[in-house]
This record gives structure tokens, sequence and C-alpha cells, in this order.
């Protein structure tokens, strides 16, 4: 009895409350009885609505009482229909296309079209409609839905027929390749925080993923001046009504209509250059107070975006209160090919419920985004009440259809079965791209290098044969932690030496520990500028062997924390013995300049002497990073820390403690160093810089693989990174006194280059990099390199100084890896 009283309560209650329910529903037309796709429907003087699916179909929820609804599109004039629900009725509309009228305004042969008086205007009352809400929440209902349209039967040996087949499209390989729906509360408050908490999530198919909607993505604001669509679009977009539009647009009066009294005035915005970032469409503007009433606008290739071909964005408003309109819907419309694959789809928000005078905790906004456990557990008939857009037939069967299949792959024996295929040993395949072996119901994970890039060249082992495995297990479900375990073992065919290492990670609650042991032959400069293999083709084909190396057996271990926020620490210690190395062999296939090779002393060339002694060492490192945010996004399987917008400071100290463990070592070295990736310059481009500074407080006794090494460059191949050097020698910058570094690169994203067909054509950009090294017995090095990039390909010249003279240049064709 104790619980039956409650739970009867319950059942009343939560009756009573479904029974209140009832719902007007019906499908949406033009005169030709042909569906009107995603049209509006809205409860007048509310932020309560809707939106038609792909058939014009739709179904609004709401208590019973008397309603006057509205419905409306883009393009189509606006109907109103007062009801007195007391049950559920179906109401079909038909929507009239919109015809609009000409203003009683002449414009001569030379004369100024009137779209751009009215633009004028708008702009000049952008910001004030940019700044006029400082703060609301709104509830926010994303829907997605891509299709393959056509796709080979076969792509690069895999069968795109079976594939399709057992992802559930049809015998012509088309159909819904991805179905979701989300629910959520949105947050903002001025200038750009944002709280975003997942109510519910719905994939088709996948019953234990969560939506990738997030309503942050969706969120556009023409009223600002630039559209950054970052990933999505190579440069920032102009917006009609930008402070600089005119510069970027020509306008065309379409003509005026009017809706409730108000006078919208519909404006075609047409690009003045084909490449410009800039938009193509219709613009609609609500006469007296400027604002905008709705956008239908489309992006191209020709604005350089990634992913597809053709990008159609349609938002529309509608007013919260007297003074203040908001966003409606948010659709974003997308086709793309690529290879004989076509694909075509959408993403739709629709938002209700604004409340423009929210009360936020203390903290809110330090959690970006929440999904808590369960919210891709809600039932159909959950759904069937929160659905604001009716599913289609195709997504009915879709859901269906894989709801089969989810349950099916998630099954011990369909994963048994995928991996026994996919564990299959190829021996083709072994050579280039090594062995992976998985057990995806335990969620433990083997692998084996490649065979042919374990084979490598250099002077001082000769050929080698270096190999590794690694093994991964997931051994926290809950935060999702996966134990690591690495190994390698290696043999030179000319010094005859073997090499052996292992390596673990080991999650320990809020701590990851690092485990690292053995024996190996490394780079003389810890930031192991150049790679094995470009050595190994320097080495082989123009007999230049850049890389130097020692001997080093070690063992060593780190624990690194989040000790709050953006707040890292790591602190560590290792004893290594180390070896200086002379070379063994002389080979090359190709010898083109008639050249000797260079010793493994970098600071003796000439001579094939050691470059210290055998000599120990025992030290301790300690490392913290401060981002200055601590924003965050919170999973099921815990919190995931965002990029900081703004600088990453770091603090470094060094111990060489000398005597223990039989150590030779006696030093200590502090730096501190301050960077930034990325910053967005707007239709400039992006910038990034990296500023450190260092000083060995104590240098009583250390040696060259304890000095501070600089990451340089002398090849054609360029290993790019924020505090790289262009031209700079690998080993003869190393100092074991103090140093100052500083580093600035520039990405112009085409703005510059985008002006010349050519390079416009193969989407280049023009890069900048400026770099400055000061150190005891270089004084001053500095280099500039100004050049095109093209995917990952540099043409660069740069020039290096020392003490204020040129002392080399060079023109290089990089690659970037």
């Amino acid at each position: 009895m104790k619980f039956t009283l409650p739970f009867a309560a319950f059942l009343l209650f939560g009756f009573s409350v479904f029974s209140q329910q009832v719902s007007v529903s019906g499908k949406i037309t033009d005169e030709n009885n042909r569906p009107i796709p995603f049209a509006s429907v809205y409860i007048k003087n509310t932020t309560k609505g809707t939106s038609a699916n792909n058939e014009g179909e739709y179904i609004l929820q709401l208590a019973p009482g008397a309603y006057a609804v509205q419905y409306k599109a883009v393009g189509y004039k606006q109907e109103s229909l007062k009801l007195d629900l007391s049950t559920s009725q179906v109401v079909n509309m038909v929507l009239k296309i919109e015809t609009y009228q000409l203003k009683d305004v002449i414009v001569n042969g030379g004369g100024e079209d009137p779209a751009y008086a009215i633009i004028r205007k708008a702009i000049k009352k952008r910001k004030s409609h940019l700044n006029e809400v400082d703060a609301y929440t709104c509830e926010v209902y994303i829907k997605g839905l891509q299709k393959l349209l056509a796709a080979p039967k076969k792509f690069l040996g895999i069968d795109v027929q079976k594939a399709a087949r057992e992802n559930g499209l049809d015998s012509n390989r088309r159909g819904i390749v991805y179905l979701s729906e989300s629910e959520s509360k949105y947050s903002f408050r001025k200038p750009n925080d944002v709280h975003e908490e997942l109510i519910s999530s719905k994939v088709s198919g996948r019953n234990k993923a969560f939506s990738f909607n997030r309503a942050t993505d969706m969120k556009v604001n023409f009223y600002e001046n630039i559209q950054d669509w970052e990933g999505l679009s190579n440069r920032p977009l102009i917006s009609p009504i930008a402070d600089n539009a005119l510069f970027y647009y020509n306008y065309k009066y379409i003509g005026f209509s009017v809706e409730n009294g108000e006078t919208i005035d519909k404006i075609q915005v047409i690009p003045k250059r084909g490449y410009d970032a800039c938009f193509q469409g219709y613009i609609y503007i609500l006469e007296n107070t400027w604002r905008i009433y709705g956008l239908d606008l489309y992006i191209t290739k020709k604005q350089n975006i990634n992913f597809v071909d053709t990008l159609r964005l349609n938002e529309q408003f509608f007013p919260v209160n007297a003074k203040v309109w908001m966003p409606s819907s948010v659709k974003f419309e997308f086709t793309a090919g690529l290879l004989g694959f076509k694909f075509g789809g959408y993403f739709i928000s629709i938002y209700k419920d604004y409340d423009l005078e929210p009360a936020f905790a203390k903290k809110e906004f330090a959690e970006v985004l929440r999904i808590n456990q369960g919210v891709n557990k809600k039932d159909s008939i959950f759904w069937e009440n929160e659905r604001p857009i009716p599913l289609t037939e195709e997504e009915k069967t879709d859901y269906k259809n894989k709801a089969v299949l989810a349950k099916k792959r998630e099954s011990k024996v369909y994963l048994d079965s995928l991996d026994k295929v996919n564990n299959r040993f190829k021996p083709d395949k072994f050579l280039s791209g090594g062995y992976h072996h998985s057990d995806r119901y335990h969620h433990e994970y083997y692998e084996l290098d490649p065979l042919l890039t374990s084979i490598k060249f250099n002077t001082v082992q000769g050929f080698v044969f270096d190999y590794g495995a690694s093994y991964r297990k997931r051994i926290d479900s809950t935060n999702n932690h996966y134990l690591l375990i690495g190994a390698r073992a290696g043999c030179g065919f000319s010094d005859h030496k073997f090499t052996g290492s292992v390596n673990s990670t080991v999650p320990l609650g809020d701590y990851t520990l690092g485990l690292n042991a053995g024996s190996d032959i490394i780079d003389l400069n810890s930031t192991m500028p150049v790679s094995p293999f470009i050595n190994s083709l320097y080495s082989l084909f123009e007999k230049q062997n850049y890389e130097k190396l020692y001997q080093k057996q070690f063992i060593s271990a780190t624990l690194h924390k989040r000790i709050t926020g953006g707040w890292l620490a790591t602190v560590g210690a290792g004893w290594a013995d180390r070896k200086s190395l002379t070379n063994t062999s002389s080979f090359s296939f190709f010898n083109p300049g008639n050249r000797t090779y260079t010793s493994n002393n970098p600071l003796i060339p000439a001579q094939d002497v050691p470059l210290f002694a055998e000599t120990q060492s025992f030290k301790i490192t300690l490392r913290t990073t401060y981002d200055f945010s601590d924003k965050y996004e919170t999973f099921p399987t815990g919190r995931r820390y965002l990029p900081s917008p703004y600088p990453t400071i770091g603090f470094s100290y060094i111990k060489g403690i000398k005597n223990f463990l039989g150590s030779d070592v006696d030093y200590d070295q502090v730096s501190a160093d301050i960077s930034k990736s990325d910053i967005n310059a707007g239709v400039l481009g992006r910038t990034s810089f990296y500023i450190g500074v260092g000083k060995f407080l104590n240098n009583s006794s250390l040696y060259y693989p304890d000095y501070k090494q600089f990451a340089g460059n002398e090849v054609l191949f360029y290993k790019g990174g924020i505090s790289s050097f262009l031209l700079l020698n690998y080993y003869n910058f190393s100092t074991y006194t103090e140093y100052f570094e500083a580093h600035l690169e520039h990405n112009f994203s085409g703005f510059i280059l985008n002006k010349i067909p050519l390079i416009r054509k193969l989407k280049l950009q023009e890069i900048v990099d400026v770099n400055y090294l000061s150190t005891p017995t270089i004084k001053n090095y500095a280099e500039w390199g100004a050049g095109i990039q093209y995917l990952n390909f540099r043409l660069m010249y740069g020039r290096s100084y020392n003490s204020g003279s040129a002392t080399n240049s060079a023109i290089r064709l990089g690659v970037s890896f």
C-alpha cells in the first residue's frame, strides 16, 4: 500500500495531462495542390509553433481553447485562421503565391534602384538590432536528414552495393544515411556566452548514439558584419547588411507585401564579384523598424565552401514582444557530389518559448553543453507528443527498419562476425597499412605497424628495422577511459645494435600515468625536427644525412592532471644512460653531387668524433599551462574542455640531480611561453603566434642532450608547427645558457590572392611567416617567409640573419606534413 497510492496518483495525473492535449494537423499546399515544404505554423502573438515536413504535413499540439493560427512560407501570402479547439482537428491549408507590389517610384536610366535606400536604412539600424537583446533562453527542436542520391556499385575495391544493402538503402544504393532529432534548452548571454542542455535525442539505426544536432551550430545572426562558419567556409562571409555590404553587393528591389499591417520589402542580393565571400538570394526587410523579416540565401563552390556544392539558408523571424523579433526557424539545405557519389539533405531548427529576461546561475555558462545519461532512451510515445515536424512515410520506414539493424549490430554475435571479417590477415595490406585486430564487444584493440615503413636508413645504424605494436582496452566504461600499452623493437644492420622499449598510459581517476622504459637510438634534437623517413630519403638518394643520433637507455614516469578548468599540470621523473655514437655506414643509392656524409657530431661535421662522453642523468620535470578559460562540455562519459579563445601561458622547470642513481648532471632550467593558434582576424584570415623565453639558472654539469633545442628545418619537406623555424639548422643553435624565440604566422585565406583567377580556381592561400631567435652564441637569428599554400604545399622565400647581416637566403618548395 505504501507505493500504491502515489503510483495511482501518478497515473491519474499523467492521464489528465495527456487528455488535455489536442492537436491541429493537416497539409499545407499551394494553389496547384503541391506541398509547400517546411512552411511555418504559429499561434498569433506567441512563440509557440511548428514547421511542416518535407511533404507539407504539420501537427501542432495545444491545450483546448481558442486560437488564431498563422500559416506562412517564404514567397507565399500569409493566411490566418481562427480555431476553437475542444478536440483535435484536421486543417488543410492552401497558400497563394505572394504578389509583390511595386511602389510609386520612378527610376531613371541613371537612377539608383529603390533597394539601396532600404538597405542603407537596414545597415544604419543593424547595430541597434544586434544589441537589443542582452540574454535569452528558448527551446529548440532540430532535425537532420542526409540522403545518398547516387553511388557507384564499387569504389576503390569496396563493394558499395553490399555496404548500401547492409545499411538499409535500396537496390539502387539510394536512401537515408543519417536521420536524427533532438530537443534542447538553449541559453544565451552577451557577448558570446552559451549553454545548451540536450533534453532528448534520437538517431536512426543507432540506439546508443547522441545526435550531432547542436543549437549552437544552427545559430546564425545576419546583424553581425560577417558570418564565420568555421569548417564549412574557408573565408568569413559578408552579411548583406554589413557596414561595408555596399562594397560587396548589388541590390534589386522586387516589391512589397503587407502582412498584419506591416510592410515587407523583398530585395534581391547579388554579389558584385562572382568569387567574393557573399550570399545570393533574397532578404526581406520590415519597413519603419528596418529589421530582417526573413532570409532566403545560398552560396556555392564559388564562395570557396567545403564539403558541399550548394548550401541554401532559410531563416524566418517572429515577434516575441512589441519591440523584439527572434528567429522562429532556421534551415540549412545542401547538395554535394564527389567521385560518383551524390548527397543531399537538410538541418532545420524550430524555436519556441523565448524568455528575454532569464535568471542564470553564477557559473552556468562555464558549461557550454550538457548531455545527461538517458536522453537517447525516450520511447516512440514521447516523440509522437513532442515532435513538432511530422515524419514522412520514408522517415517512419527508416526508423523502423534501422531499429532492427541497430539491435542486431549491438549483439555479440554480430560484432564477432564483423570482427572475424575485418580481422583477416592480408599480406598486401600488412606491408603498407599494418594489421589491426578488434574485439568490439569487449573493447579491445591490437595494432601492428606497417612492414614497409618500419625499414629506415641512417648513417649510424645503416639500414634499420624498427617495428612497433600496441594494445588498447577500455577499462572504464563510465568515463570511456582506455589502457594503452605499446612496444617497439629494432635492429641496425650496420652497427648491429638491438633496441627495444615499452610504454604505457594508465588512467587513474582524474590522473593519467605514463610509463616508459627501454633502450633506443634517438635524435639529438629532442624536438625531432626531421622524421626518420625523410632522413632516409635524403641519405639514400641525395647522400645528405641530416639526422644526428645518440643511444639512450632509460626509464621514466609522468603524472598528468587537470587541476581545474584550463589549468593543467604534469610532473615527471626519468633516469637515462646516454652514449654518443659515430657513423658506421656510407651507403647510398645515388650521389648526385659527389658528396660525402657529414659526421654524427653536428658541431664538428668533418670529424667523426664523439659529441659527449657516456653519461647518466636523472632529472625531474615540472610543466604547467593555463589558458584563461573554464569552458567545457559534459557528456555521460565525463567532461571535455574546450579550446580557449585566449592565449595559453606555460611554465616549465627541469632539475638535473647529480649523484642520484649515478647521475652526472647538475643544472636548473626554467622557461616560460605564451602562444595562440588560429586567431580569427575576420576577412583578413587567421594569425598564430608563439613566444618563448628560458634560462639555465645553474649549468654546472650538463651535456648536449640536456641543451635547449629548437625545431629547425633544412630540407624540402617542411614539418610545420607554431614553434618551428623554416630555415634554421637542426643542431647548431642549441644552447645551455639563455634564449628568446618568437614566431608569427598569418594565413590570409585567399583574401588577397583570390583576386587572381588561377589561384582562386586552385583555392590557394597566402602565408606569411616571421621567426626570431636570440641566444648568446648567435645573438640574433631572424627569418621570414611568404608564399602560397595549396592543400599542404608551400612555396616560400626565406632569409636568415646573423648579427644583422644576411647569411643565407633560399627559395624552397616545401611540403607540410
